[in-house]
């Protein structure tokens, strides 16, 4: 039996924890309490295996709820009942590549990292026997971007999948960059979680430190974040792309920075021109209307007969970091849903209503 917590019971009321945030009650922060509080039920007493909601404005938090649900960590077939809240991490699975995003421009900043218009295979002078004419023309915004028009098969039918051998290979670069060319460059968006291992690999190239290590010191240490977890492979090599263990209220820090335009507090952690570029979308998905650009997703969402856009860092099992920011407004979901397009479109249903809820921008 699934329960809903205090917090989801009184979503004005989040935890008061020493943790950098402050709390709002939902009306001084411009929803409408009743109709708020009257989503965070439906949300964590329905059939839906979510497991957090939280909603921040303004830099403060208004709304959190969790609930006791199913979860299965990666590598493993056998499922398991955790009782979730404000202290636990949780599986962001593919929103570690929104992180690997923002250490890139930080990287760059320090003079550490060139412009994202950099050949990738500069970086790599032992991998010259890869060097066709094709691959010289990807560059690291490519990769940002999943459109580096390399062959890879990231999900669908047939196992193992390119993600799944991109585990257990010993030469993951190699075996990602000696992929063939099936399309040009910057044309065509195909989702490949082996071009945010080579943009890891390359930040730790560039920074000449582990780039767990520069995660933790440039982005996480500066918001507050202490409890991180990067999951390994089957090689024991932490994952930047589906590796990520963050706690929820963290994880709307992410989405607080990024509404910032890179400031947290007082600090500027990330640039905010490359905020602003990190944000721009570039190439359609194919996903209902959303596009991508560095490692974020951008879509809309309607509030009081508006289009407004939304940017999001996404993660398999319904993970979600979604920031409007003409709301200025962060919700973060996350779910044990794993693999299940159905609670996929059920949380952007969720997170339609909890735009519904807002009353004066």
């Amino acid at each position: 039996m699934l329960t809903v917590s205090l917090a989801a019971q009184n979503p004005s009321n989040p935890a008061a924890l020493d943790d950098g945030w402050t709390i709002a009650e939902p009306q001084a922060a411009g929803f409408d309490a009743a109709k708020l509080r009257g989503n965070f039920a439906t949300m964590l007493s329905g059939e839906v295996n979510l497991h957090a909601v939280i909603v921040e404005r303004h830099g403060r938090l208004v709304a959190e709820g969790y609930r006791t649900g199913r979860d299965k960590p990666q590598f493993t077939f056998l499922s398991r009942i955790v009782a979730f809240g404000p202290a636990v991490r949780h599986d962001t699975r593919s929103v570690g590549k929104s992180v690997i995003a923002l250490l890139v421009g930080i990287a760059q900043a320090q003079g550490k990292l060139g412009p994202a218009g950099s050949a990738v295979l500069d970086f790599y002078p032992e991998l010259a026997d890869l060097a066709t004419p094709a691959l010289r023309k990807i560059t690291v915004a490519d990769l940002l971007t999943m459109g580096s028009g390399l062959a890879w098969r990231e999900s669908g039918a047939g196992f193992p999948t390119d993600e799944d051998r991109l585990a257990w290979k010993k030469s993951q670069i190699r075996f990602v960059l000696g992929r063939p060319t099936v399309a040009e460059p910057s044309r065509r968006f195909n989702y490949n979680s082996g071009g945010t291992v080579v943009l890891a690999d390359i930040l730790e190239r560039a920074t000449h430190m582990p780039w767990t290590e520069f995660a933790r010191t440039a982005l996480f240490e500066p918001l507050g974040i202490s409890d991180v977890e990067w999951v390994t492979d089957l090689r024991s090599r932490p994952m930047a792309n589906s590796g990520l263990r963050l706690r929820p209220r963290d994880m709307a820090k992410l989405g607080r920075l990024v509404l910032n335009r890179g400031k947290w507090k007082e600090r500027q952690v990330v640039p905010a021109a490359w905020i602003d570029e990190m944000l721009r979308p570039r190439l359609a998905t194919g996903v209902e209307d959303t596009r991508y650009g560095y490692q974020w997703w951008t879509g809309s969402v309607n509030w009081q007969g508006r289009s407004l856009p939304w940017h999001a860092a996404w993660g398999n099992g319904s993970q979600r970091i979604f920031v409007i920011p003409d709301l200025d407004m962060t919700v973060v979901f996350t779910a044990g849903a794993y693999g299940d397009p159905q609670t996929v479109r059920q949380v952007q249903k969720y997170f339609q209503a909890l735009v519904d809820s807002v009353a004066a921008q």
